[in-house]
């Protein structure tokens, strides 16, 4: 994925947040409609108890995707608490997506394992502008990917299976009767970061920052294996390693502060599921990794 295909992410990313806050359901008081139970004594009374009434009301994607992940925290909450129930769902959601998408995983993993190979036919024609020497250039390079079976455009495949997910789980977080009434470390999920902290508590400071971290971790943590390999394959051929900048660093900086200036704003639940995925993507890429690097050494035999 070059600069201009993260840059295009980013904007797609605000936009659905954009959209996706303007069109959560409110009732009458400008409070969003809830989905869970119907006879707690504090339930407003706007609040959808069944499928037919969301699919009636709202339509397709509430009813398949935004009710049942309500529903799924709601009924989990009473075992523990919320955050727990968060935390069983973003790994069931990961868990489905990793059987849907292992393939293009496994894919992302070989782009970063040839990296250092791509690198090296792009420093051979460097300086070089001229159109024939950059069509090689793109000839050897697709053909690199053609001998190694990757597609370059398999994480965006990935990133855009992902996103109805996320603005359901986003929608989620803001109607589930658990999240509106529950507790989670002695705050409300409900609330935004910066609203908690404004309001002077810092364990909403402390989620912010920790899921702040694990995002970053898991955007840097392939670079940082690509590196490391990199290095094994210049001691491996008794050859000095070179490192070369990757122009992709800062684009993954700034895709790490526009997601950080986004949670700051929505439910802290949200923030809470983010960095659950981001810690579950870290140990997703080590698997991978080791898949990716057995399956290369039985290639190899």
């Amino acid at each position: 994925m070059n600069k201009k295909k993260v840059l295009l992410l980013i904007a797609v990313v605000l936009l659905l947040f954009t959209m996706t806050g303007c069109s959560i359901p409110r009732d009458a008081n400008n409070q969003n409609i809830l989905i869970g139970l119907s006879d707690h004594p504090e339930v407003p009374n706007q609040i959808i108890t069944s499928f037919s009434e969301i699919w009636e009301a709202e339509g397709f994607f509430s009813a398949i995707f935004v009710y049942p992940l309500s529903q799924f925290i709601n009924w989990l909450t009473p075992f523990s608490d919320v955050g727990v129930a968060i935390l069983v769902v973003a790994i069931t959601i990961n868990a489905i997506l990793l059987l849907f998408t292992f393939k293009q995983n496994v894919a992302m993993q070989k782009m970063q394992m040839i990296q250092p190979e791509v690198e090296r036919i792009q420093r051979k024609y460097e300086g070089k502008t001229d159109q024939h020497s950059q069509l090689r250039m793109s000839t050897e390079i697709q053909n690199l990917y053609k001998k190694n079976q990757v597609n370059p455009f398999g994480s965006l495949v990935v990133t855009f299976i992902q996103f109805p997910i996320l603005i359901a789980m986003y929608h989620a977080v803001q109607r589930a009767y658990a999240v509106a009434y529950g507790r989670f470390l002695g705050i409300s999920l409900e609330v935004s970061p910066i609203n908690g902290i404004m309001d002077g508590n810092m364990m909403y400071l402390v989620l912010f920052v920790l899921m702040v971290i694990a995002q970053a971790a898991s955007m840097l943590l392939p670079q940082y294996l690509s590196k490391r390999r990199a290095k094994k394959e210049a001691e491996l051929h008794h050859r000095p390693y070179r490192e070369t900048k990757n122009p992709m660093m800062s684009s993954m900086y700034i895709m790490v502060a526009v997601i950080s200036l986004v949670a700051i704003t929505w439910p802290t639940a949200m923030s809470l599921y983010w960095m659950i995925s981001s810690l579950i993507n870290i140990v997703k890429t080590l698997l991978v990794q080791r898949f990716t690097n057995r399956q290369k050494a039985k290639e190899a035999l």
